[in-house]
């Protein structure tokens, strides 16, 4: 693939340095940002309701057995929404990665003893639906994910491999890049959706592909 081709699937890390408040964890391992407060109080607010009304089982790329790999909830924000609009639009200005390139944004719910055991966001090659999930638009590239609230306890995202637990907040946003620098798949960026203990998590996430969406 041509530079040309490639040039706004890149997210513009030194701009994204920039930003004030961004912090880049200290580790050789990932690319990992946190950016406190990129959503306010009232706009989470809104997330969490559409998240509440129109939630569904989540569900995994390749089943591995484990019923109890993935147990939260899921909705795919409608692409008509005034609010989903101005967040891909903030999204894809923040990362320098054009619109075209997200994937269908998706919240989660996360109830009490509801958790992601460690995985990572990229496509597994060899896995079961590798095809089917990479032959439009490619492998997953960047993932940002903003927490809409805080449950009472429980609910941490850990990269494991990086010994780094982040806590919720409401909104604060969290970034990563799912490949090392030379373009391949990093498996460093495993991580754990903890099982919150008390209260419930709501978060928003988008994922970027290589090539545009197209579904």
């Amino acid at each position: 693939m041509s530079d040309s081709e490639t040039a706004s699937n890149q997210c513009n890390i030194a701009a994204l340095m920039t930003i004030p408040g961004i912090q880049k964890v200290p580790t050789p391992r990932m690319e990992l940002f946190i950016l406190r407060n990129f959503l306010s109080a009232e706009e989470c607010a809104r997330f969490v309701a559409k998240i509440d009304a129109d939630r569904r089982p989540s569900t995994i790329a390749d089943p591995n057995g484990d019923h109890y790999f993935r147990t939260s909830e899921t909705c795919d924000m409608r692409g008509d929404d005034p609010d989903v609009i101005a967040l891909d639009q903030r999204l894809s200005a923040l990362s320098g990665i054009d619109l075209p390139f997200g994937e269908t944004m998706q919240g989660q719910r996360y109830a009490v003893g509801q958790e992601f055991k460690a995985h990572t966001d990229y496509f597994e090659p060899g896995g079961e639906d590798f095809e089917r999930f990479t032959s439009v638009a490619g492998q997953r590239t960047w993932t940002f994910m903003i927490y809409l609230n805080e449950p009472i306890a429980g609910g941490a995202t850990r990269f494991k491999t990086i010994g780094k637990s982040i806590q919720p907040e409401t909104g604060k946003l969290v970034a990563w890049n799912n490949r090392r620098p030379d373009g391949s798949l990093n498996p460093a960026t495993i991580h754990h959706g903890m099982k919150v203990r008390e209260g419930t998590k709501y978060v928003i996430t988008k994922w970027y592909r290589e090539r545009p969406w197209g579904w």
